[in-house]
């Protein structure tokens, strides 16, 4: 599950939201349907383009003419998610389970906020819209070496939903803004000016889909992996492939192994084997792994040991010279 909300650096969302309204509206004016595709939100799926700028617009009681108006937050559930969605639900009704998906992000949206009278997306002014298609951009690697062009349609199936989410609650009085994660001066400030944890909206996107549809999510598809591997320690990655290890000898505890994925992309682990002790009271089958004579996975050799191999070799080539010269 891709989740991201736009940077207020590069998106022009100080002004109306007219023009990100208009482009949302591309696909009903591109490819016309018997009936175009409303927007929809906590109260309904029938709303029309022209009632979703009025009050996003009319919401910025108190925002000064550099404050952002309104962000766009993209959800764009992977093939695998979408495929078990067909599966499970049909071409048909594919898209009332997204519209429902979409609802229960923006309440965890609400939630992140930890702001008093913010529960959830019936606190907040907002509005989403599904999308069918995705294009190449200049930005995609595919545009840039030739092989494709800009505007052509991306391969594959390419639903999401694009979200439209006011700077203001509903009521137009406070200040909601998911770039603000600083904690502030103490906990009696923070709660008072609020702050927005994004990893951890991010990863809830994983875990309402989980539960939701009941989507069984390999290790490789997690959000914790993707962040382990791009940007944890050697010890962090070497924990990862135990655990990739174990997935594969015991796929019933996969639960158990997505939960010890967070634990390590949070450093609750100092080393390999505190995460293989902590492993061994829950699922019997890291013993295996434990006692394997094979390699130990993910173990670096130490300093002394190439020195050592070459010593051996050194050695080795001597007797056999010796053997020659008798």
């Amino acid at each position: 599950m891709y989740i991201n909300i736009t940077d207020t650096k590069t998106a022009d969302n100080k002004g109306s939201s007219s023009a990100l309204v208009h482009y949302l509206e591309k696909e009903n004016r591109l490819y016309p349907k018997v009936e175009d595709e409303r927007w929809f939100n906590h109260s309904g799926d029938n709303h029309e383009s022209f009632e979703v700028r009025k009050r996003i617009d009319a919401n910025i009681a108190k925002l000064g003419r550099n404050d952002a108006k309104f962000f766009l937050i993209n959800i764009s559930p992977s093939q695998k998610e979408l495929g078990h969605l067909r599966d499970t639900f049909g071409d048909h009704e594919i898209s009332r389970a997204l519209k429902r998906y979409g609802v229960a992000v923006m309440d965890e949206y609400a939630k992140n906020f930890n702001r008093s009278g913010i529960n959830d997306a019936k606190n907040l002014l907002w509005y989403a819209k599904i999308e069918q298609h995705r294009y190449y951009t200049y930005a995609d690697n595919e545009v840039k070496n030739g092989s494709k062009k800009r505007g052509e349609f991306k391969t594959g199936d390419q639903t999401h939903i694009q979200v439209i989410v006011s700077r203001k609650d509903l009521l137009n009085k406070l200040k909601l803004s998911p770039m603000n994660s600083s904690r502030g001066k103490n906990i009696e400030h923070s709660k008072k000016m609020g702050q927005f944890n994004r990893v951890a909206f991010k990863q809830c996107g994983e875990t309402v889909f989980d539960k939701m549809f009941g989507f069984d999510r390999g290790l490789k598809d997690t959000m914790d992996y993707s962040n382990i591997r791009k940007n944890g320690t050697i010890e962090q990655r070497q924990q990862l492939d135990v655990l990739l290890l174990g997935e594969a000898r015991m796929p019933a505890d996969s639960k158990v192994i997505i939960h010890t994925a967070k634990e390590i992309s949070l450093g609750k682990f100092d080393a390999l084997q505190n995460m293989l002790s902590a492993l061994r009271s829950t699922v019997s089958a890291f013993l295996d792994i434990m006692t394997d004579p094979g390699p130990t996975v993910g173990a670096s050799p130490s300093p002394d040991e190439p020195k050592k191999r070459r010593k051996k070799k050194k050695g080795q080539k001597n007797d056999q010279s010796m053997n020659r010269g008798f």
